[in-house]
């Protein structure tokens, strides 16, 4: 038993004879009272009035005194325990003998003592009082046989009262032992309680599902930090259901009364949805409940993380295998156009090449998929890389120079690798361009300051990106375009989380507020030294 233990036990033992002391000072209070008020020849048959008195008075007298060692703890509990009980054994014995012996029943009255003296000291020698209170009983009334003519036949009723001494002393040995092991037991639950509630708490506080515990009348009874971070609150425990979440609570009412119509996902602020699940506590949905909320924005990313890494270990294994093939075949089909061939054939040709560029360009988007873990960062001036980059892709594109626009409003230094910048951009203007009218001005690239931090927009004059794609815009191979592979806008978002920055799509007309049509994609950089240039630069 740890110390702890210990230290609680002991407390109890006190406490118990503090009641017990308590007990004996109100019976012998009673006692008192009959030898001093009532007629105590006339209760109890006494021929010796003034012996009863005087132990009486003794016998308060010597309670009385008890409590002071009780109260400073002088000595050990077990003695005070074997004083008390002993005072008891010896008192009540000089009563009994004082009031008629074994006729006047005052020795039952040891009874009550030996019980509650078993069950205070937890069974420990209680036998040993019981014994005691035997041969007191014995020699009183032997001593009452020897010199006032007490009938030896009452002998008899005196082992009876030894016998019942006895069973009184094993039934409180045998409850302090129960009552000792429920305390023991009982303190092993509540450290067992006191882990799984610390172990609760801590899962709870780790899981990445939202977790909401709700009682029978729908109070929040307890709620995670998953949750309060889908759900756009802080933490609403002890607050009601319905009035902290509605629909949440709409829900939860439908599942008690086993609707039909429940949702399984539930549409949350910020776009973000929750898978459902709700669990009855103790297998009964009128004690509350439990309910899951599962992101499934989370489920998604890490199904996409996983497919991604397969493709990635697939493209690195095949891309030899595959590449070689199509530079075969691509320089086949150059051969074949520069001999003389008719008008069906040479378009033949031409389809076959355009689908070896295309499958070759996918091999190389997916083979950039793991580019991200390899940025190497450099701290350097953005307006100095833009009209570089723009002069590039002009020439690359074979477009007019006035068709791609620099508008450098305001800049700064900014925190990025370069080569993943180049192909950010060139993904982002490449889009713009297959999308706009390529006239002059519409594309542009756009740079600012915004809370802070350096931004880059890239703007184009197309029809936008409708509401239905937006939400799909940044998933890996999803395009709307028969001849793209859907992986250039993932990558680019990917490349930009990598260095520190955000890339997010604006539609003009939402963001300028007026009938502007066209796409825009702003790049927000992380933290870094903003100088204002105050220059503007067209190309």
């Amino acid at each position: 038993m740890n110390s702890q233990a210990d230290n609680t036990i002991s407390a109890d033992f006190w406490r118990s004879l503090t009641y017990f002391n308590l007990y004996r000072l109100a019976l012998v209070g009673f006692i008192v009272f009959i030898a001093l008020v009532l007629d105590a020849e006339r209760m109890f048959g006494d021929v010796k009035g003034s012996l009863f008195l005087v132990a009486a008075l003794c016998y308060a007298a010597v309670v009385i005194v008890s409590f002071v060692p009780l109260y400073l703890r002088w000595m050990r509990f077990s003695w005070q325990l074997y004083a008390q009980v002993c005072t008891d054994i010896v008192a009540l014995s000089v009563l009994a003998h004082a009031s008629g012996g074994i006729r006047s029943s005052v020795g039952l009255l040891l009874m009550v003592t030996l019980a509650v003296a078993g069950i205070v000291s937890h069974g420990r020698i209680t036998l040993f009082f019981a014994a005691l209170a035997s041969i007191a009983a014995l020699l009183e009334h032997t001593s009452a046989v020897l010199h006032d003519d007490a009938s030896v036949t009452q002998f008899v009723q005196v082992g009876l009262l030894c016998m019942s001494y006895f069973a009184v002393a094993v039934l409180a040995h045998k409850l302090a032992q129960y009552a000792l092991e429920s305390q023991k037991l009982a303190q092993r639950r509540g450290r067992d309680l006191i882990g799984m509630a610390e172990a609760n708490r801590l899962v709870m506080r780790d899981m990445q599902d939202g977790v909401l515990v709700v009682d029978e009348h729908g109070k929040i009874v307890q709620m995670n930090p998953s949750a309060a971070r889908l759900l756009h609150q802080a933490d609403a425990s002890g607050h009601w259901l319905a009035e902290s979440f509605p629909l949440l609570a709409d829900q939860y009412e439908l599942w008690k009364n086993n609707a039909k119509n429940i949702r399984d996902t539930l549409q949350l602020d910020g776009g973000l949805q929750a898978k459902l699940r709700f669990i009855g506590v103790e297998r009964d949905e009128s004690q509350g409940a439990v309910i899951f909320l599962e992101d499934m924005q989370h489920v998604q990313a890490e199904a996409q993380q996983i497919k991604l890494a397969a493709l990635g270990r697939l493209s690195a294994n095949l891309a030899h295998e595959v590449r070689n093939p199509l530079s075969a075949i691509s320089y086949a089909t150059e051969l074949l156009q520069e001999e003389p061939a008719d008008v069906q054939q040479m378009r033949l040709l031409q389809l076959i090449r355009e689908n070896t560029h295309r499958i070759n360009r996918i091999v190389e988007d997916v083979m950039q998929l793991n580019r991200r873990d390899r940025a190497q960062p450099e701290t350097f001036e953005l307006n100095a890389l833009l009209p570089v980059f723009v002069a590039e892709f002009n020439q690359a594109e074979r477009i007019d120079p006035g068709v791609l626009v620099l508008r450098a409003d305001q800049s700064g230094t900014v925190t990025f690798d370069r080569g993943h910048l180049r192909q950010v951009l060139w993904n982002l203007c490449h889009n713009g361009l297959r999308y706009g009218h390529r006239a002059a001005g519409s594309l542009a690239l756009q740079t600012g300051v915004e809370h802070g931090r350096v931004i880059l927009e890239v703007q184009d004059d197309g029809e936008g990106i409708s509401a239905e794609h937006q939400a799909r815009l940044f998933e890996p191979f999803f395009t709307t375009s028969e001849q793209g592979t859907g992986l250039g806008l993932y990558i680019a978002r990917e490349l930009c989380e990598a260095n520190g920055a955000l890339l997010e799509y604006y539609s003009l007309q939402a963001k300028a507020g007026a009938c502007q049509s066209g796409a825009c994609f702003r790049i927000t950089f992380g933290e870094g030294s903003v100088t204002d240039t105050g220059q503007k630069h067209g190309q």
